[in-house]
């Protein structure tokens, strides 16, 4: 039937991802989109570290850091001339010993696709862009997928399909697949501008009277991102622009907007799709969950997809794995964007609130509760593990099993820094592979041989015992970073029975 290509429909940062995670694995894959190229605006701004983790597993996470805008200070403020300082915190380095990236990253996502097409292009992938899904066709061993470009129509086989297309995906609907959730009733307006005192790289929560205004960096160049509520008397407004609140903004910020480089207003959405998985497609990104913008979530969530989706698929295609591994994306994955729609819901709706409530929330809990969360170090260290999606784990999962120390079967393996590297630094195999935190066994080092696994085994330190690592435990750690299986015990037969559960074959032995 197909010739083991996967077709990825979307090139935004969540399909150029499962694109090149695919690639990067040397499995064919097709990219196509209906847009002319990269995005011409900035919209998602913020990458969070766990992605960072991802792309240094690629190799190319400094890079990106280099192109980015780490951030820093916040300052919650009441807005307007005169307006004063209510709280400002620190996040730089919020995550300090957690993660070796511990800030999150303003970096535009216009910037952040051009640089994903690059790398994926160096990978001997090139997007197809103004080609649209015209419709596909499930077969028990495979899907034809007609794609439209040049007033044409061609026909396709391939073994999968990603929908990688946004909220209104085309294969979400072709897959008849409910769409569950809900509009919020604020209209809010996003713009990128230059402001007339220079170029500032902290985050401002503005606060006026019905009003909230968040200003922070977009490009070291000197634009500023501007995303607020729109007055609910231009709410009902299909043409608004920017100089229909302009002179508001401008006193609530007390600058004055010197260039206007884009402007849209929006109304947020909360949406999990019922499945996942449909056969031989799966739904990744806006097009399986959407959700409030609180936190800078959303893109990493996709991107998340992508990277638990991709060594699925390429190992399943290889002949490594069987095709009972694709059933964990949707549970591992599903659960997670559930979680993140109601925290962001429960976040998002007295933050926008009109009337007291949501005077009360702006002015008094919230810049409170940022201040009490970021002064001591515990804080500092929740709030990083809550918004980095560092805390990420499928413990649910039929594919974590175990525990020891504190580190269970579904955890992302905890980072710490050793002789200049990290233990994060053999991830870049991309590959299984087993790690010991201690002295490792002369019989788990032959029997991970003999089944083509590597085996890491690292020095025992204080750093190790305080991440909650077990000494001389033995860690089975997926390709995409997360714990798999967690043994007190240094056991092959452990890690066997696991293997042939799932019909894995190891063959990453350098």
């Amino acid at each position: 039937m197909a010739d083991g290509r996967v077709l990825v429909v979307g090139a935004g940062p969540t399909g150029l991802n499962l694109a090149l995670s695919l690639a990067r694995r040397g499995v064919a894959v097709r990219l196509i989109s209906d847009a002319s190229g990269p995005g011409e605006h900035s919209r998602a701004m913020v990458v969070q570290a766990r992605t960072l983790e991802f792309y240094d597993q690629f190799g190319f996470a400094d890079e990106v850091v280099r192109a980015g805008i780490p951030g820093a200070n916040v300052h919650w403020r009441e807005g307007g001339p005169g307006g004063h300082e209510i709280r400002s915190v620190s996040f730089k380095d919020l995550g300090e010993g957690l993660s070796p990236f511990p800030f999150p990253l303003n970096y535009p996502q216009d910037d952040h696709e051009r640089f994903l097409v690059d790398k994926l292009r160096e990978s001997g992938v090139n997007v197809e862009w103004g080609s649209r899904l015209a419709g596909f066709e499930q077969l028990p061993r495979g899907i034809i997928a007609a794609i439209a470009y040049e007033g044409r129509t061609e026909h396709a086989e391939f073994a999968y399909l990603g929908g990688c297309d946004g909220a209104h995906s085309a294969v979400r609907e072709t897959l008849g697949i409910g769409f569950q959730g809900g509009t919020y009733e604020q209209l809010f307006y996003v713009a990128d501008v230059k402001i007339n005192r220079g170029f500032d790289q902290d985050l401002y929560f503005n606060i006026g009277e019905h009003i909230l205004t968040l200003m922070f960096p977009v490009r070291s160049s000197g634009m500023q991102r501007l995303i607020g509520l729109v007055p609910p008397e231009l709410s009902t407004r299909d043409d608004l622009k920017f100089e229909d609140i302009r002179a508001q903004q401008e006193q609530l910020l007390d600058v004055k907007v010197t260039e206007v480089n884009w402007f849209s207003a929006y109304r947020v959405h909360h949406r999990v799709a019922e499945h996942f998985r449909a056969g031989r497609a799966f739904l990744l990104g806006d097009a399986a969950h959407i959700h409030s913008p609180v936190g800078g979530q959303g893109m990493n969530t996709g991107i998340g997809d992508a990277i638990n989706l991709g060594w699925k698929l390429a190992q399943v295609l290889q002949g490594r794995a069987a095709d009972s591994l694709l059933d964990t994306y949707e549970p591992e994955r599903m659960g997670f964007a559930q979680t993140l729609v109601a925290t962001t819901d429960r976040a998002f709706t007295p933050i926008v609130a009109e009337g007291l409530k949501g005077e009360i929330t702006r002015k008094i809990l919230g810049p409170l509760f940022v201040t009490a969360a970021t002064r001591f170090a515990l804080g500092r260290h929740a709030m990083f593990r809550l918004v980095s999606q560092t805390r990420i784990h499928y413990a649910d999962s039929p594919l974590s099993e175990g525990r020891a120390g504190e580190v269970l079967g579904g955890d992302r393996l905890p980072w710490f820094r050793m002789d200049g590297t990290s233990n994060f630094a053999p991830l870049r195999s991309l590959d299984w592979q087993v790690h010991v935190y201690g002295k490792i066994h002369d019989a788990l080092v032959a029997a991970c041989r003999e089944m083509s696994l590597a085996v890491h085994e690292f020095l025992w330190t204080d750093a190790a015992a305080d991440c909650g690592l077990q000494r001389d435990a033995m860690y089975l750690i997926r390709p995409d970073g997360h714990v798999a299986l967690a043994a007190s015990l240094q056991s092959a037969e452990i890690v066997k029975n696991f293997a042939d559960r799932f019909g894995l074959r190891f063959t990453n032995l350098p």
